[in-house]
């Protein structure tokens, strides 16, 4: 397992702060382990285990908790008196009006809480309006190239970078060496779970009535991400989208486009970037950039031998800015 450090230290700074921590990312992007090495270090800290109530709503030992009522009976049963407490609640976007359970815990002494999300809409929602400036949030991402070349102990540089090009840098896509087939199909498992299955939750959860949901088309959706994955690193707009789109026999309009590509980057996919008149600090109406979480996705969503080393290289640049604490335009 590796040691996710840049990550652990921004956990470890807020520890015991009456703050929610609040660590999003990519689905498989190492957030439940991160969770996981900080709560071995909180132990190692002197915290007993008997103080960390830990839940992974992706483990079916907790269905029942989905439910936010029984959630919070669990997690007050679960409080030792007149001790701190630290609760773990991973993937928590799985628990319908969860925003409640966290503001009730926000509002009680001695809670430290963290909790993981893999959608943007975790934050665009109630949970925004009830702990506005009550929370933080840690971006998580895939591994870095530093990262990377620890894992499949690469000594070659320059062949290790351009594997890390290919295969891109999920934790356990990593771990599988050069094994291209192994990583296809874990990556394609990856990308059809974010799509169907992260998706869909995203819309229940943002439209209660199902006639209201605008993402139902999952072939839409699929070659709209195919597109992006396509044009990484050079200006899109939604009309050049909805043109393309137009082009292969299926009408759809700049609006329709819109929502979908809004989809896509809430699961953190894809990343959009808006360009800046350096001169004036204004961020203009033009269009985008998008940058994809993963380059292995990338090469999954297209597969084909050869690949437009600039952009790749230009997408690496901008998640390491990021990593970096870097606003970037």
């Amino acid at each position: 397992m590796m040691i996710r450090e840049a990550y652990l230290r921004q956990i470890e700074q807020w520890q015991d702060q009456k703050i929610i921590k609040v660590i999003t990312g990519i689905r498989r992007c190492g957030k439940s382990t991160v969770l996981q090495q900080y709560q071995e270090y909180l132990v190692r800290n002197g915290v007993s285990e008997e103080q960390i109530i830990s839940i992974n709503f992706e483990d079916l030992a907790y269905e029942e908790l989905l439910d936010y009522h029984k959630l919070y009976q669990y997690l007050l049963s679960k409080i030792l008196p007149d001790q701190k407490m630290y609760i773990f609640l991973d993937e928590i976007q799985r628990v319908p009006d969860f925003e409640k359970v966290v503001d009730s815990l926000y509002i009680k002494d001695q809670i430290d809480v963290y909790i993981t999300g893999s959608n943007a809409f975790l934050l665009s929602g109630d949970l925004a309006t009830l702990l506005s400036g009550r929370y933080i949030e840690i971006n998580m991402l895939p591994l870095s190239f530093q990262e990377y070349r620890n894992v499949v102990n690469g000594v070659n540089v320059d062949e290790t970078f351009a594997q890390y090009l290919k295969f891109g840098g999920m934790p356990y896509a990593a771990q599988l060496g050069h094994d291209a087939h192994r990583i296809h199909t874990y990556l394609e498992g990856i990308y059809n779970t974010i799509l169907i299955k992260d998706i869909e939750e995203r819309e229940k959860r943002k439209h209660k009535d199902p006639n209201k949901r605008r993402i139902t088309d999952v072939i839409l959706l699929k070659n709209i991400s195919r597109y992006l994955a396509s044009t990484v690193g050079s200006p899109v707009s939604l009309n050049n989208i909805a043109g393309y789109i137009t082009s292969t026999g299926r009408k759809v309009s700049a609006s329709t486009v819109a929502d979908y590509v809004e989809a896509l980057c809430e699961p953190y996919i894809f990343y959009a970037v808006q360009p800046m008149n350096v001169s004036g600090k204004q961020l203009l109406n033009t269009p985008c950039k998008y940058y994809i979480a993963d380059l292995g996705l990338r090469n999954y969503i297209l597969p084909r031998q050869n690949y437009d080393l600039g952009f790749s290289l230009e997408n690496v640049v901008y998640f390491e800015l990021i990593r970096r604490g870097f606003e970037v335009n």
